[in-house]
């Protein structure tokens, strides 16, 4: 059985061959898989594409792509699953913190029948900001996609070829692959993992991408804009009936002066829940324009081995 490892990859210059060959290392003891590798070289600014030439000339499983512009890792995972022939695919970081060594671990479990399985981590080796963001985004899962509360995601992960002819089907330019898996199949597993210290450098994700990760769930849902009309109903009932009470008062006791600071406070409540709600919209009629001027998701600059 053929596995396809697709490895996106930034700034990956000096650690991607360990990760290869560690790979494979593992790979020779497991004498019912075979592997092949897709790296995806994301616009990097140092010499990770030029490694990747020279490691798809050391092993011919190696096969390598450069796109033209950075377009973020998920589009890059997508170019990958593009290019991969496996009966399996298997979903890796450039940085060993998702380690070769557990990869029998996530076969072993892959053979019970699955079509996605995540490696979920005992602890993570993540920084603070990092581990605050997974947990954010594990719980906008649940709320936002009806993710059930005991299937966990990570960044380690392996489909079957079926659900990967699937998923690049998906042309959209945001692309969220852990989202996508979610909304085509239910028969999803977990499996405890290591997740190992970065050997080398730090996280290529700022605050900035990271939010705009966040935000492609917006994709997937329209949960948001539900949320903001019930909000809009709630608070115009609240209006009107606080409308009422001021004209019951007025009538009651008719020396009472109208106060201006409780009337600033409900103007700057109103007009920040009419910015929020807009802000919502505008979220979803920018992904509808960019869909619509066909934005691409990535773009091949050069291909290797493929």
């Amino acid at each position: 059985m053929l596995v396809s490892i697709v490895i996106p990859c930034y700034n990956s210059e000096q650690g991607i061959r360990d990760v290869v060959e560690q790979t494979m290392k593992v790979f020779e003891n497991l004498s019912n898989y075979e592997y092949e590798f897709v790296l995806v070289d994301d616009c990097s600014p140092d010499g990770t594409y030029p490694e990747i030439c020279r490691l798809a000339q050391d092993y011919p499983c190696v096969h390598g792509v450069s796109l033209m512009r950075n377009f973020g890792q998920h589009n890059g995972i997508m170019c990958g699953l593009n290019h991969a022939s496996g009966d399996l695919i298997m979903g890796m970081d450039d940085d060993l913190q998702t380690h070769p060594s557990q990869i029998p671990i996530i076969l072993e479990k892959m053979e019970e029948g699955y079509d996605v399985v995540y490696g979920v981590y005992q602890s993570s080796a993540n920084g603070a900001l990092k581990n605050f963001t997974s947990w954010l985004n594990r719980v906008s899962a649940q709320k936002l996609l009806g993710r059930p509360k005991d299937v966990q995601t990570s960044n380690y992960w392996i489909i079957t070829k079926q659900l990967k002819d699937e998923v690049i089907k998906y042309r959209n330019y945001n692309p969220y692959v852990e989202a996508l898996f979610g909304r085509m199949t239910n028969r999803i597993g977990n499996v405890m993992v290591e997740h190992h210290e970065r050997e080398r450098g730090s996280s290529n994700y700022t605050l900035a991408k990271l939010v705009k990760l966040w935000l492609a769930y917006f994709n997937y849902t329209v949960l948001p804009l539900r949320f903001a009309s019930a909000v809009g109903i709630v608070v115009a009932a609240i209006g009107f009936l606080y409308g009422i009470g001021i004209i019951v008062y007025k009538l009651i006791v008719p020396d009472v002066l109208v106060g201006w600071p409780s009337l600033i406070c409900v103007l700057l409540f109103f007009f920040g829940l009419i910015l929020l709600v807009l802000g919502i919209i505008g979220e979803y009629l920018g992904d509808l324009v960019l869909s619509a001027n066909s934005t691409p998701q990535y773009v091949e600059r050069d291909k290797v081995n493929l």
